[in-house]
């Protein structure tokens, strides 16, 4: 139940101050699948207003439980797993933690692709070949010999950082603090001049005709911007717990995380429109883009970068949480490298390149799925802090499988069932959206709650839950 990693962090070791914040939301949010979230609004029929603000909105709304969560973090100094722990149980706690894994191991893997792919473009220009290689893969798995012998190269480079560490990783975190706000700044300037300014961009229209078909896209979109930091919202306190103040977290992430997601977001309307105006068509992906250019040299340098980029990213935000929680299943039997690799074999399974093939399994089958999940435990951790628990907890029993927090064998099962219900509306939308039924399987109302997925599952398990713990006390 204890370890160095899990205790709580003194207060002499917590200096982070508003900058800090600030900063990592800075950092976390300069990636390029945030680039692709609002360019895959423009190319879902968006206008550049529609789109920015559908983000703006998201990350306004997952500010206010990403600020709730990390206040036991900052009053406690306790992480993730160990919050959990109040309100799943001791044992119970891992259900969460493994839930928020299994999703940082779908992220690794679409990083991971953005990264191989970028290091396939950058080869094919000077090995043509690459492009022709016989199929070896099914039809069905989307997946071109090429990209796939990129893609594993790079997973490979990604498994080596994980066995020499993540300290590793620094000086590469570095050059991605000062190499992405640059290249995005030269994209924007490419964009403006071929489009011969901003005007032409501001003045592509809209797709919807009217405001109903608007409407049926800018809710689950708007719910799939909830879904891009729905993982953080919960991990927060793996943060917080460092802070001087509950008044630096609060401030700086309400300095770093909104504002930075929208101004970036703007670069990459700004740029997904100018692809519409300059090449006819809508591209959305900014290394399918870079591709594009004449210049070998300027191609392969862009690409090198982005894969540089995107490993210290990968590394930072998509391997050091998962392991972690993998490591905090079984810690005897689990090590930090072994929860690595376990992440990084999920990341392949969950088959990345089709998550991001189109804005469409991009918005409305990987963020908005997965927040379906995560909504429900935000919901039932908020509740229990703010409404159960009053803000004050127990840090020993935190610590300890007889404890308060043990509840039934380490299990709360209050908060099993309230999570199970938080979950079950969203199945239906679910199975439509994958096709696995049909879309007149169940009646619209039911099948249409997934477009509010998070909102749903957090609304529904943190009310069941507040029912059943205060009928208990």
């Amino acid at each position: 139940m204890y370890s160095k990693d899990l205790a709580p962090i003194p207060e002499h070791r917590r200096t982070w101050g508003t900058w800090n914040y600030a900063a990592l939301w800075i950092s976390m949010s300069l990636c390029i699948p945030t680039y692709m979230l609002s360019s895959s609004l423009i190319q879902g029929g968006m206008n550049w207003w529609q789109a920015i603000l559908t983000i703006f909105l998201g990350n306004t709304i997952v500010l206010i439980p990403m600020l709730l969560n990390g206040h036991a973090g900052a009053k406690y100094g306790i992480p993730f797993p160990v919050f959990a722990r109040a309100s799943f149980g001791t044992k119970g706690a891992n259900i969460p933690a493994l839930l928020r894994a299994i999703v940082a191991c779908g992220w690794f893997g679409i990083q991971t692709w953005i990264g191989g792919f970028a290091i396939f473009q950058m080869a094919r220009l000077w090995m043509p070949s690459l492009e022709t290689l016989p199929q070896v893969f099914p039809d069905t798995w989307g997946l071109q010999t090429g990209p796939a012998i990129c893609f594993v190269v790079f997973w490979l480079v990604n498994m080596y950082v994980v066995f020499l560490g993540v300290d590793s990783i620094r000086k590469l975190l570095v050059f991605k603090a000062f190499f992405l706000p640059v290249a995005a700044l030269a994209l924007l300037f490419w964009a403006i001049n071929a489009a011969h300014g901003l005007g032409p961009i501001l003045q592509t229209p809209s797709k919807f005709t009217n405001t109903t078909d608007f409407f049926h896209f800018f809710f689950p979109a708007l719910t799939g911007m909830v879904g891009f930091w729905a993982t953080l919202s919960l991990n927060i306190p793996d943060f917080t717990r460092y802070a001087k103040s509950q008044n630096a977290q609060i401030k700086g992430q309400i300095y770093g995380l909104p504002t930075s997601m929208t101004l970036f977001a703007f670069v990459g309307v700004v740029v997904t429109s100018a692809t519409t105006i300059v090449f006819g068509t809508t591209i959305w992906d900014p290394v399918i883009l870079a591709s594009k250019f004449e210049s070998k040299l300027l191609v392969s340098i862009a690409m090198i970068a982005v894969a540089l980029s995107t490993l210290a990213t990968n590394i930072a935000a998509n391997i050091v949480s998962p392991a972690n929680d993998f490591a905090h299943f079984a810690p005897s039997k689990i090590d930090f490298r072994k929860g690595g690799y376990i992440t990084g074999i999920i990341g392949i399974l969950i088959f990345p390149w089709k998550l991001i093939a189109d804005p469409t399994g991009y918005i409305f089958t990987w963020l908005v799925g997965y927040s379906s999940l995560l909504g429900p435990v935000g919901g039932i951790m908020i509740v229990d802090y703010y409404f159960i628990r009053k803000q004050l907890l127990i840090l020993d029993d935190l610590y300890d499988n007889t404890g308060i927090y043990s509840f039934s064998n380490g299990f709360n099962r209050n908060a099993i069932l309230a999570l199970l219900i938080g979950i079950v509306p969203n199945i239906p939308g679910f199975l439509t959206t994958i096709q696995v039924v049909p879309m007149d399987a169940f009646p619209e109302w039911i099948s249409g709650l997934y477009h509010y997925a998070w909102f749903v599952g957090f609304g529904i398990s943190g009310i069941v839950y507040w029912g059943l713990m205060k009928n208990k006390k």
